[in-house]
């Protein structure tokens, strides 16, 4: 079996036309509703077309996933916007209609929440969206934006303790977090893409450099994209981790931790694997999403990892079992 932990939903335009009127009257007209009809929803997942290609069941098919866990589309979270009042009302319907399709397709998607991360609300307040998608909607994980100010100003770092009532949750619910940088907004010196990499790079550099492992040792941290930069400059905090002494190793440290495979490449892929270890890695592709293209030079698409996981030849057939399902059904109690 193959699970994907890093997917987002593919929803009908209604869902961001709702977005749209809610930031036209920044919420004097009420929350109104997004009245979306579950023969819409099975269109948005069955159509293919557009950019992306091939519908979003047609992409898992030819990647060979079998379970995909799908989450709201990062850069529609609009954390940053204000009234705080628009942002939870958009995060509550897009949760809601995530809900509505792993209904109607139980055997292929499991519901992963967005929550509803504005600066001017505390991380207290943002859990009750978590403990509403979990305790009454049967969610198995959650996003988590290290920057929910958009790039606008520096947030607090992930070991902060600012964020310790998100993880207090979390591990009493028992689900894990994947840390997913949302949106990127205007001035920025980076691309929206970049911004990932940059955000989930401090976000481990933060979080091993703190007291959050000690003080939260069940608390279950994906980091996507293979983790930012960290796992391929992982030699730049070696001397100093081993003048700490506690005697863990900077190894020591990035294991208490978990990475996503989606990576577009088989060598970034290897060194991941390599230096992570499989036991902390969990299969993720993003399809349909960034990678869904075709590779001119190879014909095959570039999300396609399971076939570039498939040709590192050192992994054992309990590496790639771990990889592509039992770490997920570990985390997620899938």
């Amino acid at each position: 079996m193959i699970i994907d932990v890093h997917g987002h939903v593919s929803a009908p335009e209604g869902l961001y036309a709702y977005k749209a009127n809610l930031l036209a009257h920044r919420g004097y007209h009420g929350r109104g509703k997004i009245g979306i009809s579950d023969d819409q929803l099975r269109s948005a997942v069955e159509t293919g077309g557009g950019r992306h290609g091939p519908s979003h069941l047609d992409h898992l098919e030819i990647a060979g996933i079998d379970i995909q866990l799908i989450s709201p589309r990062p850069y529609t979270l609009m954390h940053s916007e204000e009234p705080a009042k628009i942002v939870q009302w958009f995060i509550e319907e897009t949760n809601d209609l995530i809900y509505r399709i792993c209904n109607l397709y139980p055997e292929k998607f499991k519901p992963m929440a967005g929550l509803a991360q504005t600066p001017s609300t505390t991380p207290k307040e943002w859990t009750k969206e978590l403990y509403r998608c979990v305790q009454e909607l049967g969610f198995v994980g959650t996003l988590l934006n290290p920057d929910p100010y958009e790039g606008l100003k520096p947030p607090p770092p992930l070991g902060d303790k600012y964020w310790y009532p998100v993880y207090e949750a979390l591990c009493e619910l028992d689900v894990p977090a994947l840390i997913h940088s949302a949106g990127c907004r205007p001035p920025a010196r980076e691309s929206y893409s970049l911004h990932f990499i940059i955000e989930e790079t401090i976000a481990v550099a933060s979080l091993l450099e703190s007291q959050v492992r000690n003080d939260f040792p069940e608390l279950k941290l994906i980091i996507s994209h293979g983790g930012g930069a960290i796992p391929y400059q992982i030699g730049r905090f070696l001397p100093a981790a081993a003048r700490s002494t506690d005697g863990d190793t900077y190894y020591d440290r990035l294991r208490t931790l978990w990475f996503d495979t989606c990576l577009y490449t088989q060598e970034s892929l290897d060194l991941l694997l390599k230096t992570a270890g499989t036991d902390r890695c969990l299969f993720g592709s993003e399809k349909p999403g960034t990678g869904s293209m075709v590779n001119p030079k190879t014909g095959r698409w570039f999300d396609d990892i399971k076939l570039l996981i498939d040709e590192i030849d050192w992994l054992t057939s309990d590496d790639r079992n771990a990889v592509f399902e039992n770490n997920a059904k570990k985390l997620f109690h899938i």
